[in-house]
């Protein structure tokens, strides 16, 4: 896929994006967590299918400031002025896991620069709290300070020990077991954690996210006019389905999809096919 990656810099702070395909409709997307604008899961099908994707790295994240990550509210207002430095007036927002709150608050307060939401695997509400056990560790793992060595040692890893490392990690982001998950991935899939394991990083980002998702309420997703398509799997342990169900429940003009995927990372395995297809017909409709 060709990419383009550039940053903009406003009022002191920068941001920095990447644009993937050529011109047509623009989908912008909110990456997950310990992710940048460097993310390629389920770009290839979009890019195929005529979309162009922008996406930002978000607060703290790759080259964006942190700073621009003290409120939803001002993360936010910084994603639309970086829509009109590239001359984008709407756009379909796709927000992936971590990257739920930020899409939800983008089209709950700007609505006349979204056509659709989409939601896979989202953080819909608070998530990780003070009190849990996640979110102490993550306070240590991915640390500014701690968390270049925490994906560099995960990557080495990952790359001598690809079958390994791969059944070592499925169990946070699957409820099932590994037999489970055997009989519903595809062989690729070891290849593909592989490569998202050397692609990411938490920078300040993902301690940010953490602190964002309690700000994500309920008037927000009331307020929510644009069709939105919710695509989660039911076997998601990274993301609870409770979170797919209540965006459902609060969203108006929403659809969920219910995914039978081996687990969060819904871009793998088998129905990853049926899945893409669901999204470019989705879009497609509204654009």
């Amino acid at each position: 896929m060709e990419r383009i990656i550039g940053t903009y810099t406003i009022e002191g702070q920068t941001i920095e994006y990447s644009i993937t395909g050529k011109e047509g409709e623009q989908v912008l997307v909110m990456h997950g967590g310990h992710s940048n604008c460097n993310e390629e899961f389920g770009y290839e099908s979009l890019i195929k299918s005529g979309f162009m994707i922008i996406t930002p790295s978000r607060a703290g994240y790759g080259r964006t400031s942190k700073k621009i990550g003290e409120s939803l509210s001002e993360a936010c207002g910084y994603y639309v002025k970086l829509l009109n430095h590239l001359g984008i007036e709407k756009v379909h927002v796709l927000a992936v896991s971590a990257g739920g709150p930020s899409g939800l608050y983008f089209a709950s307060h700007y609505p006349k620069r979204v056509k659709t939401l989409t939601l896979q695997s989202a953080v819909t509400k608070e998530w990780h709290t003070p009190k849990d056990k996640i979110y102490k560790l993550a306070q240590i793992l991915f640390h500014p300070s701690s968390e270049k060595m925490t994906w560099k040692l995960t990557s080495i890893m990952s790359n001598c020990f690809p079958k390994f490392m791969f059944k070592q990690m499925v169990s946070s982001f699957s409820k099932l077991s590994y037999k489970q998950i055997k009989d519903k991935m595809l062989e690729e899939d070891i290849d593909e954690l592989q490569k998202m394991n050397n692609r990411q990083r938490s920078g300040s980002g993902f301690l940010i996210d953490l602190l964002q998702t309690k700000e994500i309420t309920s008037k927000d997703l009331n307020e929510i006019s644009s069709p939105t398509l919710i695509m989660h799997s039911k076997h998601d342990r990274a993301v609870p389905f409770e979170h797919a169900h209540y965006a459902h429940k609060q969203i108006s003009d929403s659809k969920l999809c219910i995914l039978n995927s081996w687990g969060h990372l819904i871009w793998l395995g088998e129905g990853a096919k049926d899945l893409n297809g669901t999204l470019v017909d989705f879009l497609t409709r509204y654009s």
